[in-house]
């Protein structure tokens, strides 16, 4: 089995590299999805949450509202190392239990949003960094997802910056461009990383 962790900023088409990961037959262990499974309602991380930061978290059906906890995080260094706090063990215990159920020449892809931030790159055989310009980034922000400007300049401040992930990378994909040239290097990152994994 070859673990690898993908990571990459927000807007830089981390999703859109996992998906052809997995069409080419990576097991994915999705940190973002987990994160949400972690926090449903009923559970004990969703119960942790609202201890430390109260039922206005909530929306009316008794589910996180995850803007209104974003709005709250991200601007407050203090307060998202507190959400960190109480959902990364969660999603870690998970994840390692996702990673043990793939067969032995698997390459098991963790998508990992914060590995950069969280010093997680030792964690992983190969780490694969999904590289975009903070511009094309923020363009994507506001015109796919429709963030407002400063909504999506505070999410991007909150995390690493392009160089400290670019220096924790073993594999670097250029998403600088239209999706059409994503494909070729994705292709190209597999078949170095199926070949790692036959080698092991």
């Amino acid at each position: 089995m070859l673990t690898v962790g993908l990571t990459g900023g927000i807007g830089a088409g981390k999703s859109e590299v996992s998906r052809l990961f997995v069409s080419y037959g990576a097991v994915l262990v999705d940190a973002d999805r987990i994160a949400r499974e972690v926090v449903e309602p009923g559970t004990p991380g969703l119960a942790a949450v609202v201890e430390a930061f109260g039922q206005e978290v909530l929306t009316p059906q008794g589910e996180l509202d995850r803007p209104k906890l974003g709005a709250v995080v991200f601007s407050d260094s203090e307060r998202l190392a507190t959400l960190n706090a109480i959902v990364h063990p969660l999603v870690g215990a998970r994840s390692r239990e996702l990673e043990a159920a793939a067969g032995p020449d698997d390459v098991v892809v963790h998508d990992v949003p914060l590995l950069t931030e969280n010093g997680l790159a030792e964690l992983y055989d190969v780490v694969v960094v999904v590289d975009a310009s903070p511009e094309t980034q923020l363009d994507r922000l506001v015109r796919l997802r429709g963030m407002s400007e400063s909504d999506a300049r505070a999410r991007m401040a909150a995390q690493a910056t392009r160089e400290e992930r670019r220096a924790v990378a073993d594999l670097v994909i250029d998403n600088d461009g239209p999706l059409g040239e994503l494909e070729p290097q994705v292709r190209k990152v597999w078949d170095e990383l199926s070949r790692r994994a036959a080698a092991r």
